[in-house]
């Protein structure tokens, strides 16, 4: 198992404690963990689905648009952040394991240090018509 940057390690810890659901991914978008409040969301614990690339979680959450289209890689909060160094925010829907969909508002921020990005950290927020709708 290759060791995670410090950076990494101290964002996993605080994600553990918090109640509401995260995801955190490295610097090349590779799921690195998520707490037991997304698991819940999601269907499946951080422990029983382990280490996945971006294209395995999203086939397996999502996310969606308003339309019920898979929303391109390259176009959510966790790649702007990566990516682009900075905050980004959307509304969205994810997939849990059961099929069921929930909508969520997302807050992704870049983990910065002097040597560049380290990854992001997105948090989610269930909306008001978060409660198992499917997408339009």
């Amino acid at each position: 198992m290759t060791q995670r940057p410090l950076e990494l390690i101290l964002a996993r810890n605080l994600m553990s404690a918090l109640s509401t659901p995260a995801f955190l991914v490295d610097e090349g978008g590779l799921l690195v963990f998520y707490n037991e409040a997304a698991g819940m969301l999601l269907g499946k614990r951080f422990e029983e689905l382990g280490t996945v690339g971006p294209q395995e979680w999203g086939s397996l959450f999502g996310p969606f648009d308003e339309n019920g289209e898979p929303i391109p890689y390259d176009e959510l909060p966790l790649v702007t952040a990566v990516r682009g160094g900075r905050p980004a925010h959307a509304e969205l829907t994810v997939r849990s394991t059961d099929g069921t969909h929930h909508e969520v508002e997302v807050s992704a921020f870049p983990i910065q240090t002097p040597h560049g990005s380290q990854g992001a950290i997105a948090v989610f927020w269930p909306t008001a018509n978060g409660n198992g709708a499917e997408p339009a």
